[in-house]
């Protein structure tokens, strides 16, 4: 059976490549330069590592780093309700930031059991 920190973490990493693909498309369709490029992917792509390795300390830094897409995101549909982009993202980066964070809360709680169960103090 597929627990719950499972599926949760399914949802995270499809918002984090559907907000890391509407970044680079948004950067990309405006022709922004290099340095704008680095800005915009780079605090995306710092965490990928520690996301592969599910070290749970990536995804909580991930979720505040989503809080400062999610500003811009805010911004840019205030200026523009109807692009498509920016409603793309904030969904996208409100998903990961919610799916994130459950699933830390989850995944937490399996490893404390765990630990319980083989014999460990779990605290």
């Amino acid at each position: 059976m597929i627990s719950l920190a499972d599926k949760t973490r399914v949802i995270c990493w499809l918002s984090y490549i559907v907000l890391l693909v509407q970044q680079v498309a948004e950067v990309w369709l405006g022709q922004a330069p290099w340095i704008i490029w680095l800005a915009v992917v780079m605090p995306l792509l710092i965490f990928l590592p520690g996301m592969l390795q599910d070290n749970l300390r990536s995804f909580i830094w991930l979720c505040f780093v989503c809080l400062l897409y999610f500003m811009r995101l805010v911004v840019d549909l205030f200026e523009n309700p109807h692009n498509v982009f920016a409603i793309v993202g904030m969904v996208a980066v409100v998903l990961l930031f919610c799916s994130g964070m459950m699933y830390v809360r989850w995944r937490a709680r399996e490893l404390r059991q765990a630990a319980v169960a083989a014999g460990g103090h779990g605290d």
